[in-house]
């Protein structure tokens, strides 16, 4: 099975380059199934229903997040109501949503799993994303044998810390969060895939998408600043996954950028 993997999408310019470019890239490398990272899609902070279904209208079929998800109230109205939307699966039992989830693809119905998880260093007080990782691959059925992880983390050390951990264990573990593309694409154990990070797709001319004056003076006299997303020209971050469907093993991962 071949997927692609979509770094961080923000604000308008980056719903604007899934919107104008994804189709192609599902067609250029003959793509089964599209999984991208959300988090920052609607005014550069979580989601709304408008961006969810421009995402899956472009081509997405399943929406990962992070630390932002809950920014925007809209998102309790329709997070349970919508399976292909995940959220970490660290959070509390209690917070709405689903952290990971099974899935379909192929004219055969081929299942794949994806689960999100987020990091604790520097980031939320949420439970080990280790032990959640135990406690879903124990209750996910032995016929599934794809499993894509998306980490939303800030740490390098902790995203190929759990990289390592899940190595052989799961098909393929992206990081995202940092939204800067990692060149250390590689496959762990002859089985995982693995990046650092995926990188961002929203406007190239920013820090990390937001407007840079606003960056520039928070640094400089670390006054209250409201950020906003950049506008401008865009850039669209990925990976390209070739999985085996009969083992679960990755047999190509390849970096993907895409610029207006």
């Amino acid at each position: 099975m071949r997927f692609l993997a979509i770094g961080d999408v923000v604000g308008d310019v980056g719903c604007r380059m899934i919107e104008n470019h994804l189709s192609s890239l599902i067609r250029f490398y003959g793509v089964d199934q599209v999984v991208v990272n959300g988090e920052n899609a609607f005014k550069g902070r979580g989601l709304n229903r408008k961006t969810v279904e421009l995402l899956f209208a472009s081509g997405a079929n399943v929406i990962t997040s992070g630390n932002h998800i809950w920014d925007h109230r809209e998102i309790f109205d329709f997070i349970d109501k919508d399976d292909r939307i995940l959220r970490p699966a660290n959070y509390p039992a209690e917070t709405p949503g689903l952290g990971w989830n099974k899935f379909w693809a192929g004219s055969t119905g081929i299942p794949y799993v994806v689960i999100n998880l987020l990091g604790r260093v520097f980031l939320s007080e949420v439970d080990c994303p280790f032990h959640a990782a135990d406690r879903i691959l124990e209750s996910i059925s032995k016929d599934v044998k794809i499993i894509l992880v998306d980490f939303h983390a800030e740490a390098t050390s902790e995203k190929f810390a759990l990289a390592h951990y899940l190595k052989s264990r799961v098909s393929a573990i992206f990081g995202t969060h940092t939204h800067v593309q990692t060149s250390d694409e590689q496959i762990l154990a002859g089985h995982t895939g693995y990046i650092t990070d995926l990188g961002m797709t929203g406007p190239h001319d920013s820090i990390l998408g937001v407007d840079s004056e606003a960056v520039i003076y928070k640094f400089k006299t670390q006054l209250p600043v409201r950020f906003k997303s950049a506008e401008g020209a865009g850039r669209l971050d990925g990976i390209f996954l070739e999985i085996d469907e009969k083992t679960g093993k990755t047999n190509t991962i390849e970096r993907i950028q895409v610029f207006e």
